[in-house]
Order: structure tokens, then C-alpha cells, then sequence
């Protein structure tokens, strides 16, 4: 089990949560800020087994915008191993 955390940028939210949804991975979406100029971030977290975190992240990857500015970065990701999980 793995846990994506994935930081986007507020535009990029909801096509790359629309798209992650429509394969059937659960997002939890979370309002976040950060950088240097304080931008409007999204934070998505989003737990799967092991053998789906590449087609996950390839359908981040698509569905990302390319920014304007040149040292803008369209996404940090976090691959993160899950040693246990509970849903009742």
C-alpha cells in the first residue's frame, strides 16, 4: 500500500482529481499555500496499492497545465509507503 501526495497548483485541482476519481482512486482534497510568493496550492492524498501508483501518477502528469512562468513547477509529488490502514 502507498500513499500519493501530490501538491498542485489550485488551477490543476479539479481536472487532476476529476481524472483520478473517474479511474476509481479515493482523493481526499486539502486547501494548502506555499512557496515563496504564496500561491494557492491544493493538496491531494491518495492511497493505493502498489502496482496502480504509476498509472496514477501518469494521469497527474496529463492532466497538469503547463504554468506560464518559466521556473514554475506543475507538481511535487510524495510516494510514500503505507504500513498500515484502517477504514471502518
Amino acid at each position: 500500500m502507498k500513499m500519493i501526495i501530490a501538491i498542485l497548483r489550485d488551477v490543476d485541482s479539479d481536472p487532476v482529481s476529476h481524472a483520478l476519481t473517474s479511474a476509481s482512486y479515493r482523493v481526499t482534497v486539502i486547501a494548502s499555500t506555499g512557496g515563496f510568493l504564496r500561491r494557492g496550492n491544493t493538496t491531494l492524498l491518495i492511497g493505493t496499492e502498489d502496482e496502480k501508483v504509476e498509472p496514477a501518477l501518469d494521469l497527474i502528469r496529463k492532466n497538469c497545465s503547463v504554468p506560464n512562468e518559466p521556473n514554475l513547477k506543475r507538481a511535487t509529488i510524495f510516494v510514500l509507503k503505507v504500513d498500515q490502514y484502517t477504514h471502518f
